[in-house]
C-alpha cells in the first residue's frame, strides 16, 4: 500500500477543529466532526491493509493486533500515566473518583460505554473529564475486534459478497444512528452500532480501491469532487453545533467529504497539493498524540482555575498540545513501531503490564471514593473541613433522585407517557384541576419549591433537563404536552412555565448559555428571537389553559465552584445578579412590543424571593447545588417565602 501524504494532511484538518472546539472557541462550533473524519480515515487505511494482505495470502490476526497495539497503546498509556499526578493534585474527591473509574474504562477499551452510562445533565461537566475524548478510541478498537474475523469469514464468498455485506451493515448502522440521534441521543453519540457506519464508509472506499475494475476519472472531475469533499468537511466545522442531531444523516456531510477527498485527491489536484503540504503532513503525523494531549490539558486547566480559564490561556494550551504531541510521537510512538527494536512479545507484555497497572490505580481510587479521607484529613484546613461538611450536608448532586413525590398527587414526570396520564386522571377525580409546572431543569427546581410549600394538593411537573421551547430536542416533551393540554384542558387550573435564563443571553458572537463565561467587562446581549419563540409557544398554550411564565432566577454561574465554597466564598457574583435583573426587564419589554403573550402573565422570580449576593449561604444552607440550580435546602428556604397570590391569574 503506497503512502498517501494527503491523508496525513486530512488528519491535520480533522484534529485542529476538534482541539479548538474542546477549547471552547465558538467559531468552531462543529469542530467535533473531526472525530468523524478520523473514523473514515481509519476505516480506509486499516481495511486497505487487511485486503492487501488477504490478496497476498499472508493475513494473520496476531499480526493485525500487534500493529494496533504498537499504534494505539504506548502513547495512550503514556498520556494516562502523566494525567494521574495532576488529577491527584488538582481534583476534589468526587472528580478524582470519576477520573479513577475512567482509567479502568479506557484501559479496557470500554470508555465509550462508560461515558455513555455516566453522562447526564447533572453529572460532572464534560469539559472537566480528562479522558472523555478516549471514547472514540474505544469505538475503533471495538470495531477492529469484530471486523477482521468478519472479513476472514466473508472472504471465502468473494469480494462481491464482502461489498454487499459491508453496504448492508453501513445502511443499517446509519439508519439506527439517525433514529437514535432523535430518540436516544446520548447512547447514539457514544456506541459502536450507531458509529460503525462511519468507519464502514472508509472500509467501502478501501474495497473500491482494492477492486481491479477501477474507473478512469478525468482530471477535472477529480479536481471538482476532491474540492467538494474538503468543502463539506470545512462547512460542517463552522455550520454544525451542539444542537445538531448527531451522528444522524447530518454526519454524512463531513464523512462523505472525507471519503471524497480519499477517493479523488489525485496528485494533480489542488486539494492534494494543499493537504500534502509539509506543514499539514507534519501536523497529521503527530495528530494522534495531539488528540490524546489536548483534552487533559483543557480539563486540568479548568480544574486548576477557580473560574473559567481565559481565552488567552486556552489558546496557549491549544498551541502547547502540538509540542507535547511531537515529543510523545518522537520518543514514544515511533520507537514502539520499530519491530527491530521492540519485539512483539515486548509490545504485548507492555500492554498487559501497563493496562493492569492503570486498572489497579483506577480500582484503588474507586474503592477509596477518590481518596476522600486523605483529602479531608491532610489537604484541607480546619475551616475548609467545616465548609466541606456544610456543602455535603446541604447540596444534592442528582436532582432527579430528589424530585418530590408525595405518593399522592404531587409528582414529577420527564414526559407524557401512559403511566403519567393514568396517574393524572386518578388525581383529577380526587382533587379536581391540576397545576402543571412545565420547562427544563429549572422547572424541576420550581416544582419542588411548590410541592414543599403545600401550595396546592395537585401539582404535576412535566419537565426535563435541557428541554426548552426555543431549542426543542427529540427527547423533550413539548409536542406531546401540546396534545395533552388540548385533551385535558378542562382538568388543568393553569400552567406555570419556568426555564433557565442563560439561554436568552448572547455573547459577542451570538452564542447562548454564555453566562458561564461572563466577566465584569464582557459585553452581552439578550436574544429576542429566543424570547419570542418562548412567547409564541406560551401564547399557544394560553389558548387552551391559562399560562404563567415564572421568570428566570439569578444564576450563580460566575465564580461559583466547590473550591470557592471550600475556601469560604459564599457570595454570588454581583454581576450575575445584575445580568439577570436586566434580562427580566428585557423579557417584560419584549412582551409589551409583541402580541404573543400578556405582560400580566409574566411573574418575575424576584417577586417570589429577592436573591442577593449573600443568598448563597443562608443560615447553614448552601442554597445552590451547582452553578445554576437550587439545592434541596435552597428549595425549602424559597418555598417558605412563596406568596400564593402571585399565581392568581385574576
Amino acid at each position: 500500500m503506497r503512502y498517501r501524504p494527503e491523508i496525513d494532511g486530512l488528519r491535520a484538518v480533522a484534529v485542529i477543529p476538534v482541539i479548538l472546539f474542546h477549547a471552547g472557541f465558538d467559531t468552531f462550533s462543529g469542530g467535533f466532526v473531526g472525530v468523524d473524519v478520523f473514523f473514515v480515515i481509519s476505516g480506509y487505511l486499516i481495511t486497505s491493509i487487511i485486503l492487501s494482505e488477504m490478496d497476498e495470502g499472508n493475513f494473520r490476526l496476531i499480526n493485525f493486533y500487534e500493529r494496533r497495539a504498537r499504534r494505539i497503546l504506548p502513547a495512550l498509556f503514556f498520556v494516562m500515566g502523566v494525567c494521574i499526578p495532576f488529577a491527584w493534585m488538582w481534583m476534589t474527591p468526587r472528580d478524582l473518583k470519576d477520573f479513577a473509574q475512567s482509567l479502568v474504562a479506557v484501559s479496557t477499551f470500554s470508555s465509550n460505554i462508560w461515558f455513555w452510562r455516566e453522562s447526564g445533565y447533572f453529572n460532572t461537566a464534560a469539559e472537566l473529564k480528562p479522558l472523555l475524548h478516549t471514547w472514540s478510541l474505544a469505538v475503533e478498537e471495538q470495531y477492529y475486534i469484530l471486523f477482521p474475523p468478519f472479513l476472514m469469514l466473508a472472504w471465502r464468498f468473494g469480494k462481491r459478497w464482502i461489498l454487499v455485506l459491508l453496504v448492508a451493515a453501513a445502511l443499517i448502522s446509519l439508519g439506527l444512528a439517525h433514529w437514535g440521534a432523535f430518540n436516544k441521543p446520548i447512547a447514539t453519540f457514544f456506541i459502536l452500532p450507531t458509529r460503525g457506519w462511519e468507519i464502514l464508509l472508509g472500509s467501502l472506499v478501501a474495497v473500491y480501491f482494492n477492486r481491479q475494475r477501477l474507473l478512469e476519472i478525468h482530471h477535472s472531475v477529480s479536481q471538482i469532487l476532491s474540492a467538494c469533499g474538503i468543502a463539506l468537511v470545512v462547512y460542517s466545522v463552522f455550520a454544525f453545533d451542539k444542537q445538531t442531531p448527531f451522528p444522524s444523516l447530518y454526519a454524512l456531510v463531513p464523512t462523505a467529504g472525507a471519503a471524497l477527498v480519499i477517493l479523488f485527491a489525485q496528485p494533480t489536484t489542488f486539494v492534494y497539493r494543499l493537504l500534502g503540504s509539509r506543514l499539514l503532513v507534519g501536523l497529521g503525523l503527530i495528530s494522534y498524540s495531539a488528540y490524546l494531549w489536548h483534552q487533559p490539558l483543557f480539563a486540568f486547566a479548568r480544574h486548576k482555575s477557580l473560574g473559567i480559564p481565559s481565552v488567552g490561556l486556552m489558546a496557549i494550551l491549544c498551541l502547547a498540545a502540538f509540542p507535547l504531541a511531537y515529543i510523545s510521537w518522537r520518543y514514544v510512538e515511533k520507537p514502539f513501531r520499530q519491530k527491530n527494536n521492540i519485539s512483539r512479545k515486548s509490545v504485548f507484555a507492555f500492554g498487559i503490564v501497563a493496562s493492569t497497572a492503570l486498572i489497579a490505580v483506577g480500582l484503588v481510587g474507586h474503592v477509596n471514593a477518590g481518596f476522600e479521607k486523605y483529602y479531608l484529613d491532610y489537604r484541607l484546613t480546619e475551616i475548609q473541613k467545616y465548609n466541606n461538611n456544610l456543602i455535603k450536608s446541604h447540596t444534592v448532586y442528582n436532582m432527579i433522585d430528589n424530585m418530590v413525590d408525595d405518593g399522592n398527587c404531587n409528582f414529577w414526570s420527564p414526559s407524557i407517557d401512559k403511566e403519567t396520564v393514568e396517574r393524572f386522571m386518578g388525581c383529577s377525580e380526587k382533587f379536581g384541576e391540576a397545576v402543571i409546572v412545565l420547562g427544563d431543569s429549572h422547572a424541576m427546581n420550581l416544582y419542588n419549591i411548590l410541592a414543599k410549600s403545600n401550595y396546592h394538593p395537585f401539582v404535576v411537573s412535566i419537565s426535563q433537563g435541557g428541554c426548552r421551547p426555543q431549542n426543542e430536542r427529540s427527547y423533550c416533551h413539548y409536542d406531546s404536552f401540546d396534545e395533552f393540554i388540548k385533551e385535558y384542558k378542562n382538568k388543568i387550573s393553569y400552567v406555570l412555565f419556568h426555564q433557565s435564563g442563560s439561554y436568552f443571553i448572547e455573547d459577542t458572537y451570538g452564542g447562548v448559555d454564555s453566562a458561564l463565561a461572563f466577566e465584569d467587562d464582557q459585553s452581552y446581549a439578550f436574544g429576542v428571537d429566543n424570547i419570542d419563540l418562548v412567547l409564541r409557544y406560551l401564547g399557544g398554550l394560553n389558548e387552551y389553559t391559562p399560562t404563567l411564565w415564572i421568570g428566570p432566577f439569578a444564576e450563580a454561574r460566575i465564580k461559583f465552584d466547590s473550591k470557592d465554597l471550600l475556601n469560604g466564598n459564599y457570595y454570588l457574583n454581583p454581576n450575575s445578579i445584575k445580568i439577570f435583573s436586566e434580562l427580566e426587564k428585557s423579557i417584560t419589554d419584549r412582551i409589551e412590543s409583541q402580541e404573543f403573550f400578556d405582560r400580566r402573565k409574566f411573574v418575575p422570580f424576584s417577586k417570589i424571593i429577592e436573591i442577593k449576593s449573600d443568598f448563597l449561604l443562608t443560615g447553614n444552607c448552601v442554597t445552590y447545588r451547582n452553578t445554576d440550580h437550587f439545592s434541596r435546602c435552597g428549595e425549602e428556604i424559597i418555598s417558605e417565602h412563596i406568596n400564593p397570590k402571585l399565581f392568581e391569574l385574576e
